[in-house]
């Protein structure tokens, strides 16, 4: 058992942090405070080949894995929880779900694009009436000649009103249950039957999120991934690859956490000393080292698995999504009860990072779904890699 990154991945790690230091962090707060969405980052992250880590170069990807995606995941996230959306909006969801069951043509055509971040893209599963109920969805996909005709309403999507291609589950055959869902490749714009709009929220904001409506949407046979029927196992596949960048987002934001109270804790003097010296502060940055440290080795067991040809790790997947969550929230947490009022004020990051923590306790399936996967597993119930 290795827990070394090898040469390759250090120099990534290294090269991505320093990026993030650069270009993002000194403008995060900014952003999130007027709802900016950089796309000038999002192409320059593709020009770096961080989008590319789960595609072979034929496609346009740089084919070096999960592990290093993560990796790359964790340190953007560190710099800004907003812009490590565009991982999974680009090739965990929509860019591994063309590479494993795309026709030729369709890998061809969008994945070089999705990987360099000329393409913008995103997924869409969650409707107003299913969200965690995913067979819920109500959204349908009727064949009409060579089209496809989309009716339905699809919301909390990310990159929604910027996206030109949407990964989009629908039934086309609702009495079929499960074995009537079908996934699409959505081109969004200039389809007159394609309505997105903007959604605001509480933070990660400058990620942006809205909702699709889909009024007798067109669109070509072509779209369909693959054959009809599959959709139901693609979205729980496509869950399970973008759960983990997810969780190493979660790694990133609690490290972000780490390092702004160790700073403050040896510049901040109260009662004549730094206030790093008062044990109850001793006692919150002990813990977050531990969790931190702890939830990214969930997080990299679960991508070195993947890297393996474990694509189906759902377990470990889980595992390391809900615990980097939850430390992603503990962590904001302690670092606002370290800074005080400080940290309740926009003058540090410390807000941002409390805002943007909780998420990783919703997204890609709540906190309470992983712990359901997790227990099912445990109890014998319903085991969780098949």
């Amino acid at each position: 058992m290795d827990f070394a990154l090898s040469e390759e991945l250090l120099i990534l790690r290294d090269s991505v942090r320093k990026f993030a230091e650069k270009e993002i962090a000194p403008f995060a707060d900014k952003w999130d405070e007027e709802h900016h969405w950089p796309r000038e980052i999002i192409r320059k992250m593709g020009e770096m080949g961080l989008f590319g880590a789960i595609i072979p170069e034929q496609y346009g990807g740089t084919g070096m894995g999960w592990l290093a995606f993560v990796i790359a995941t964790e340190e953007i996230a560190r710099a800004s929880s907003s812009l490590r959306v565009a991982f999974n909006m680009q090739t965990a969801g929509p860019g591994m779900a063309i590479l494993l069951h795309g026709t030729e043509e369709q890998k061809k055509k969008y994945l070089p694009g999705l990987c360099s971040g000329e393409l913008i893209g995103c997924f869409a599963i969650t409707e107003p009436d299913a969200a965690s109920d995913v067979m819920a969805m109500k959204t349908t996909a009727k064949k009409d000649g060579d089209s496809y005709i989309l009716n339905g309403s699809k919301i909390w999507i990310s990159n929604a009103q910027y996206a030109d291609l949407a990964l989009v589950y629908a039934y086309t055959n609702k009495e079929a249950g499960p074995k009537g869902m079908s996934a699409f490749l959505v081109e969004l714009k200039n389809n007159p039957g394609i309505r997105c709009t903007a959604l605001d929220k509480m933070g990660t904001r400058s990620s942006p999120t809205g909702e699709i409506a889909f009024e007798d949407a067109r669109i070509p046979a072509s779209a369909l991934l693959d054959k009809e029927g599959r959709g139901a196992a693609y979205v729980f596949e496509c869950l399970n690859r973008t759960r983990v960048s997810c969780a190493a987002g979660g790694v990133g934001v609690a490290q972000a956490c780490l390092d702004a109270v160790t700073k403050y804790c040896t510049e901040r003097k109260q009662f004549g000393q730094e206030i790093g010296q008062f044990q109850m502060n001793q006692e919150m940055i002990a813990q977050m080292t531990v969790e931190v440290e702890a939830a990214r080795l969930l997080v990299y067991k679960a991508a070195w698995q993947k890297d393996q040809g474990n694509l189906g790790n759902t377990l470990e997947t889980s595992m390391a999504k809900f615990f980097a969550g939850e430390v992603a929230q503990r962590a904001s947490h302690m670092a606002m009860k370290i800074y005080g009022s400080y940290g309740y004020s926009p003058e540090y990051p410390v807000a941002r990072y409390y805002r943007d923590a909780v998420l990783y306790q919703i997204v890609e399936g709540t906190a309470n779904i992983q712990k359901m996967i997790i227990a099912l597993d445990q109890l014998g119930y319903r085991k969780a890699n098949k």
